[in-house]
């Protein structure tokens, strides 16, 4: 009974989150939600008053990395607060170089940012081919 107790236990409890990864990712910063759900075109200056208003109203935010891969923001620097924060709203669409620790579990990358190491701006001007979101096409 203990031993059938012992594996119910091992593979009914969720797998844990691999130790941090030091890395420094360059991408833009993205809104997950229409990025991920295909909603609409998510990217660059076409999409930025939309991802600045999914980020203020708690959609998670995201860097699309130069690897195509797409890390979820934990943290940025000491604002743990990452739903509405102005920080991050600041540099929503913006290619940003960071470092931080990456967390992985299931699949899904997340991103502690501890230093913002370069901010691009916006450098993905896609508004004249897919007009300004979600007002567009």
């Amino acid at each position: 009974m203990a031993a059938s107790l012992a594996v119910f236990v091992a593979v009914a409890s969720p797998a844990r989150a691999d130790q941090p990864q030091r890395v420094t990712i360059t991408g833009e910063v993205i809104d997950s939600w229409c990025y991920l759900s295909e909603i609409m075109w998510a990217t660059g200056s076409a999409h930025h008053q939309c991802a600045i208003w999914c980020a203020r109203g708690g959609v998670l935010v995201g860097i699309l990395g130069e690897d195509e891969q797409v890390y979820i923001v934990l943290r940025v620097e000491e604002d743990t607060d990452v739903i509405g924060n102005h920080g991050i709203m600041r540099i929503q669409t913006n290619e940003v170089v960071v470092e931080g620790d990456l967390y992985e579990r299931d699949g899904i990358k997340y991103l502690a940012i501890d230093t913002i190491i370069d901010d691009h701006g916006i450098v993905n001007y896609s508004h004249e081919e897919f007009d300004v979101q979600p007002f567009g096409e």
